[in-house]
Formats: structure tokens, sequence, C-alpha cells
């Protein structure tokens, strides 16, 4: 048991790193087509990802899965609330994507981890170190500099950090297989969106249609984009405890970081600079505490 228990750890690490490092890179996706508006792209989001998890559940014949999770009242009700939550988290972000906010991703992604630690508690009780206490304390003055810097409150950073971190959590404790999770998330999502589509092109303000076939194309990609590195969240959440998997978000952000200021040329003021300074100390104290307690796991495994 302790091998398995290893190899799920390892193979959670790949799915992990994956992932997240798509994730670091998808403003880059999203700039290339910021031109149409973020709820049609939202819309056209959903149903490409849908194209693509029947996809694949046809391909490894999972559709018996389905069904089964269809009719299980617990595994429909816990995807179709993921579903919810991951269309806001996707909305806020295209949005502020296009409004040149890629900076207020990178430190909701940043917070993200710490509302992992801060669900742990209240939801599946585990239990904080002083150090885990501290690490939540000092990114709640990260956050409030941001607010008195902007004179209000950082609300992108906050809304993609708390949506996608219960959206982890009902992942993590949902009875659904990731595809099939995913799968029941986008058929959650899809009637809402082709309506939306449909009502959009009655009164003639559809922007995709309009657009070039390549531009279409590339909106089409995004089911692509986003199935990929979901699943393997997803297959990640399955395999890692909420405070281990937080450690390997650092990753999204930062890649996210430095597009926004090495790339994009995003303003980095005073006030950025502390507000980041104190997560970044924040996720340093919370990463060398996980670190610390490694040696004691291995010589458990050992024994």
């Amino acid at each position: 048991m302790a091998v398995d228990a290893a190899s799920e750890r390892s193979t959670g690490t790949v799915y992990a790193l994956l992932a997240y490092g798509i994730w670091g890179f998808a403003p880059i996706y999203w700039k290339e087509v910021h031109h149409f508006p973020a709820a049609e792209l939202l819309a056209y989001r959903v149903l490409a990802s849908l194209g693509v998890a029947l996809a694949m559940i046809v391909v490894l014949r999972a559709g018996r899965e389905l069904a089964d999770s269809l009719r299980s009242p617990r595994s429909a009700v816990s995807g179709a609330f993921a579903g919810l939550l991951l269309a806001v988290n996707w909305l806020v972000f295209i949005w502020a994507v296009q409004n040149d906010m890629i900076l207020a991703t990178s430190l909701g992604y940043y917070i993200n981890p710490l509302v992992n630690v801060l669900l742990g508690l209240l939801i599946l009780r585990e239990r904080l170190s002083r150090v885990q206490v501290l690490a939540v304390c000092v990114a709640t003055l990260g956050v409030a500099v941001q607010a008195l810097e902007q004179g209000e409150i950082p609300w992108v950073a906050l809304v993609l950090a708390t949506s996608f971190g219960l959206y982890g959590l009902v992942r993590k404790v949902g009875p659904a297989a990731p595809l099939v999770g995913f799968g029941i998330e986008t058929l959650t999502l899809a009637p809402l969106a082709a309506v939306y589509l449909a009502r959009l092109g009655a009164r003639g303000e559809a922007a995709v249609p309009a657009a070039s076939a390549g531009m279409q194309w590339l909106v089409a990609a995004s089911g692509l984009v986003t199935a990929l590195p979901l699943l393997a969240f997803a297959s990640a959440a399955k395999r890692l405890p909420l405070s281990m998997l937080g450690m390997f978000q650092y990753l999204a952000p930062t890649l996210a970081f430095l597009l926004a200021v090495g790339v994009y040329g995003e303003p980095f003021t005073r006030g950025h600079a502390v507000s980041f300074g104190c997560v970044w100390v924040a996720l340093g104290l919370s990463m060398w505490e996980t670190l610390s307690r490694e040696p004691r796991v291995g010589v458990v495994r050992e024994s």
C-alpha cells in the first residue's frame, strides 16, 4: 500500500505540473481572441469543451460511467455545482485578460493555495499549523494593501481564488472520475450556453460567426485549451492532498506574472510590489513547512 501511495503521488505530481503549466500560458491564447465579447467566448468555450469531453468519453468507452453518474443524485448535483463554479472562474478570467488585468489574475492564483488551506480547515476539518496560520495572515495583509492602493477590493483576484478553490474541493470530494466529472460539468452548462448564443444570433449581435474562418477555428480550439489542463487538474486533485496541490499552483501565476510585466507591459506599482511580496512570503512559509515534513513522511513509508 505504501508503494501504491507513492505511485499515486508521483502520478498526481505529473498531472499537476501539466495543468498549471498550460494555465500559466493561457493568457497568450485569450489575448489572441480578445476582440470577442467575454460572455460569447465563455459560451463557445463551454460548447467546445463539451465536444472534447464527449469525444474522449467515447474513445475511452466511459459512456456507461457517465450515464450512471448522471443517474446518481450526488454525482449530478456535485457536477452541476462544479460547472457553475467553472463558469464564474472562466468568465472573470477571460474578462480580466481582455482588460489588461493579467497581474490581477496572477495575484488571484497566488492566493488560491492559501484558500485551499482555509477550505481544508473549514470543510475537511484539516488542522492548521502555526506556520500555516501565519502564512494566511501575511497573505491577507497583502490583499489589504492591494485594496488600499487601488481604493477598492481586488475582486478579480478574490473571485478567481475562491471560485477555483471551491471547484477543487468539489472535485476532490465528488464521486465522479475526472473525465466523467468534466463531462457532467459541461453538460450542465451547455444548455445555458446554447440559449445565450441563440439569443445573440437572433439579435444579430453574435461576433464569432462574422469573423474569419481562422478566428472561428481559434475560438473552437478553446475546447482543447480548457479540457486538457482541467482533466489533468482533476486527476491531480484525486491523488494529492489540497495543501500539496497548492504548491504546484505557484507555476501558473508565476508564468502569468512574467507575461503581464515582461510581455504585455502591465504597470507594476509599489503597491503591487508590497502586495505580491506579502503573498510570496506567505507562500514561501507554506512551502517551507510542507517540505520540512517530507523527511518524516519518508521515514514512515520506509517502515
